[in-house]
């Protein structure tokens, strides 16, 4: 099962969920803006390129900004939310100094942020948020959700007046990277081994271009497919994440922490986007199996 919910904190949001893998995503619109210098890296040392303008990026320091290299166009796509300027941009550029020609800019919808509130959730005392896979070690069960829902809070509920307990956080990681866990507690709570009506019977890596499916309480069920790999997303206010996966599937606030698959494979859980799925926007998600390694759990 999966549970959201909504974060009430000054930095960022976050949100899990109850019995039912809850997430939602914002179809991605980006326009394409051409960085100044902007051209094809076509030089021997391209891939050493990409990675010092991606570094640059990362210098730069700018807010509302995500990355990640495509080999395959020998380029750094940086998607720029709507709060980024356009002196912003400029400055990104000037960081990658003689890489900038290896940027592609991307604007897109919205702001970029933990997608926090609304839909079927998980509530502690600080936030509502998705849940993602139901996992299992041993004969303890747990879901996965996002670090930045586990850690707003130790007691989680399935409802606002906290009336029905769902479990307790066992562990959270957030920011560089973006997952936690929660125990479930509550015998009368069902655990199945599914999201929806999809059954998850093991985990992969996303690749590039792969068909994937999101689901969550705010969004619902929604398709898209992997645009790039290994992104990092600047939320600000020091909250760094590292060694995403893009897609063009739109989210929205409340869905935090839902699952992303492909047919029965656990492939990531959601740590934020941009845009909603009325105004479109791009998402990003905690690949799985780096979860699932760090506590010793499994899907089933």
């Amino acid at each position: 099962m999966r549970i959201k919910r909504t974060i009430r904190r000054a930095r960022t949001s976050r949100h899990p969920r109850l019995l039912a893998v809850a997430t939602g995503l914002a179809a991605a619109v980006a326009l394409a803006v051409p960085a100044a210098n902007a051209g094809t890296v076509t030089d021997a040392s391209g891939g050493s390129r990409l990675a010092a303008a991606g570094d640059a990026v990362l210098d730069a320091g700018v807010a509302g900004t995500a990355w990640y290299a495509d080999p395959a166009a020998n380029t750094v796509v940086v998607t720029a939310d709507s709060t980024v300027s356009a002196a912003e941009i400029a400055a990104i550029e000037r960081a990658a100094g003689p890489d900038a020609g290896a940027l592609r800019v991307e604007r897109t919808a919205g702001r970029l942020s933990p997608q926090l509130s609304g839909g079927d959730a998980v509530y502690s005392t600080g936030a509502r948020c998705s849940a993602g896979f139901n996992v299992v070690s041993g004969s303890t069960y747990y879901f996965v959700t996002a670090g930045h829902c586990a850690g707003s809070g130790s007691t989680w509920y399935a409802n606002s007046t906290h009336t029905t307990l769902v479990g307790l956080t066992a562990g959270s990681s957030f920011p560089n990277n973006d997952y936690g866990l929660v125990r479930y507690t509550n015998p009368a709570v069902p655990v199945p081994g599914t999201v929806g009506s999809v059954d998850i019977t093991s985990a992969a890596n996303a690749t590039v271009g792969m068909a994937v499916t999101f689901r969550g309480a705010a969004s619902g069920v929604v398709s898209g497919v992997v645009t790039g790999l290994n992104a990092t997303i600047n939320y600000g206010n020091g909250n760094i994440v590292y060694g995403l996966i893009s897609t063009n599937i739109c989210t929205q606030p409340g869905d935090s922490g839902g699952a992303l698959y492909s047919g029965g494979r656990a492939i990531g859980v959601l740590s934020g986007g941009s845009g909603n799925c009325s105004a479109g926007g791009t998402s990003f998600f905690q690949p799985i199996i780096p979860v699932l390694n760090a506590y010793g759990v499994s899907v089933y």
